[in-house]
């Protein structure tokens, strides 16, 4: 209903509520969004309720429809981000509230939706096991515990994708060539189109894509190893403590998803370009040709597309070794 309010507000007062660069949403979009909302805000309740076969189905369609349309909207999440990271302001304060706000329908109607699958099933819709009793008594989480092995490779390769990416942004930091831009012109550039914080690290010699690319990484080895479930020693005041199960989670699963959709699209775009499928980029300072950019695309979707498929597999691997269970699951379980 909030989510409504907001967009109903936008469409009738004729705010403009940007989705990309000189772009906004038109006034029917918000309003059919509105309604979307609506539909699936009913769809929560009617979840709870035990329903005929044509009520489930059309829950389950409600359901998957508000789900796909809010995941779509989250997609320049990463990018703000970024921005907000840098301390680079907000290009657009309503475009930011819209991605937010397709963030959290995306978050909770997920959780719905499994809830509602599990009820379905005959299972506990908190814990997801088949057991007797109500299912709001104390929760058992399982102690800390590697990703498997398989996990782990994949995750890595996925990330590998980081590399040709962020290892042209670097060499044109330090002042090499690549792909035809100068380091110089990148350097004046990248100094020149930032501010505040993001400013002196580009200064620096610090691309803060680079640097948000590290953060990405830090999640990843955090969601597959052991120290992302317990505090480890080197943390002041939590050190042994648990981890909140959704600290890791909700970055991930929120930052992953976009960027692998938008990596997705880079990967796709530069072969195309390449052979004359779609109209190539035509080159703006500081770069001197198409194919450079070209380059420049595929390595990004590399980039973009891996670590948000990493960051899914991650936090997926992370979902299922920290799930808790409820104690009369467990106790279930003993007596069987």
């Amino acid at each position: 209903m909030s989510y409504a309010a907001v967009e109903g507000a936008w469409a009738v007062t004729g705010t403009a509520v940007q989705w990309k660069e000189h772009s906004t949403y038109a006034p029917w979009v918000q309003l059919l969004l509105a309604a979307l909302a609506l539909l699936a805000g009913g769809a929560c309740l009617a979840a709870t309720r035990d329903l005929g076969p044509f009520g489930r189905l059309a829950v389950t369609t409600a359901l998957i429809v508000g789900l796909a349309v809010f995941v779509a909207g989250m997609n320049g999440l990463p990018i703000h981000f970024v921005t907000m990271a840098t301390l680079s302001g907000v290009e657009s304060a309503t475009g930011l509230a819209q991605v937010l706000l397709n963030a959290a329908g995306a978050a909770l109607l997920f959780l719905v939706w499994i809830s509602y699958r599990r009820r379905r099933g005959g299972d506990c819709p908190r814990c997801g096991r088949r057991h007797t009793g109500a299912a709001d008594g104390p929760l058992v989480h399982p102690t800390a515990s590697r990703a498997p092995r398989r996990t782990r490779v994949v995750v890595y390769l996925l990330a590998g994708g980081l590399l040709p990416w962020a290892g042209a942004k670097t060499l044109w930091t330090l002042g090499g060539n690549a792909l035809g831009v100068a380091g110089d012109d990148w350097q004046r550039m990248s100094v020149a189109g930032a501010s505040g914080p993001s400013k002196a690290i580009a200064s620096a010699g610090i691309d803060v894509t680079v640097l948000a690319a590290v953060v990405g990484v830090f999640l990843l080895l955090g969601l597959l190893h052991g120290w992302g479930q317990v505090f480890p020693r080197w943390t002041p005041f939590l050190s042994g403590r648990r981890v909140p199960r959704l600290l890791p989670l909700i970055p991930a699963w929120l930052t992953g998803i976009p960027l692998a959709m938008y990596g997705a699209v880079l990967i796709v775009m530069a072969p195309l370009m390449a052979a004359g499928v779609l109209p190539p980029i035509q080159p703006s300072a500081p770069f001197t040709t198409s194919s450079g950019i070209i380059w420049v695309v595929e390595f990004g979707g590399l980039a973009f597309g891996g670590l948000g498929f990493a960051l899914i597999a991650a936090a997926r691997s992370y979902t299922a070794r920290t799930r808790p269970v409820c104690a009369g699951a467990l106790a279930t379980a003993k007596s069987a």
